[in-house]
């Protein structure tokens, strides 16, 4: 592997490129960022539309690099909208990577739809939207969409956190923080417990989580 870190969307192709190939994923390069826990979502697009995106809120392995190895596994084979993809599939794929930070409880007020996502919790209902998403320019509207996703009325008390998202493009070590002007949201299935949510499931029920644009 180069010395130089072409980045985390293209480590996450290498290691669908290895899985195809029923190998093991290459290792993680050897940079601070892929060495500390962090959650991630891992998107594939080809021809420019959407081919696959699992991600999760809360790191499930001991390192970011981990995290994108396991991310990038499920969104090439274990997106429930999607067929496994195949080797001759490569051709046209791009894949983009996004590192959440640490959700931060805060007020209504602290919130800013282009900057932060959100999470709004009841009990063990949670609704979750990435930042800076198209239609999506207030408050109100990015709430509203996370609380309906939950099931959560309105007007019963609810918590909320926020979070920042930082994407990465192939050949990109640097990324972009959504909010500064380059970040294009894909949409992404959150995996949770284990197990993988979308849009199909029921509302209300406890990991119905979906991270992408509004319906």
């Amino acid at each position: 592997m180069s010395r130089q870190d072409p980045g985390p969307a293209s480590y996450a192709r290498s290691c669908i490129e290895a899985f195809l190939a029923r190998r093991s994923p290459p290792p993680a390069p050897r940079q601070a960022l892929y060495e500390s826990p962090a959650a991630c979502f891992v998107s594939l697009k080809r021809f420019g539309e959407l081919r696959g995106c699992i991600g999760t809120l809360t790191p499930a392995e001991a390192d970011l690099g981990c995290e994108i190895a396991r991310n990038a596994y499920g969104a090439a084979f274990g997106d429930p909208r999607f067929p496994p993809l195949a080797a001759d599939e490569l051709a046209g794929l791009t894949c983009s990577v996004d590192v959440l930070g640490a959700p931060e409880d805060c007020a209504l007020d602290d919130l800013d739809p282009a900057r932060y996502g959100v999470i709004v919790a009841a009990g063990r209902r949670r609704g979750v939207l990435l930042p800076d998403l198209p239609g999506v320019d207030s408050v109100d509207r990015q709430v509203s969409i996370a609380l309906q996703k939950a099931g959560i009325d309105p007007q019963e008390p609810f918590a909320v956190q926020r979070f920042t998202v930082r994407r990465f493009a192939e050949n990109d070590a640097l990324g972009a923080e959504c909010g500064a002007g380059r970040c294009v949201p894909p949409g992404c299935v959150v995996v949770e417990d284990g197990a993988v949510h979308d849009d199909a499931a029921p509302a209300g029920s406890r990991t119905a989580d979906e991270g992408d644009e509004p319906a």
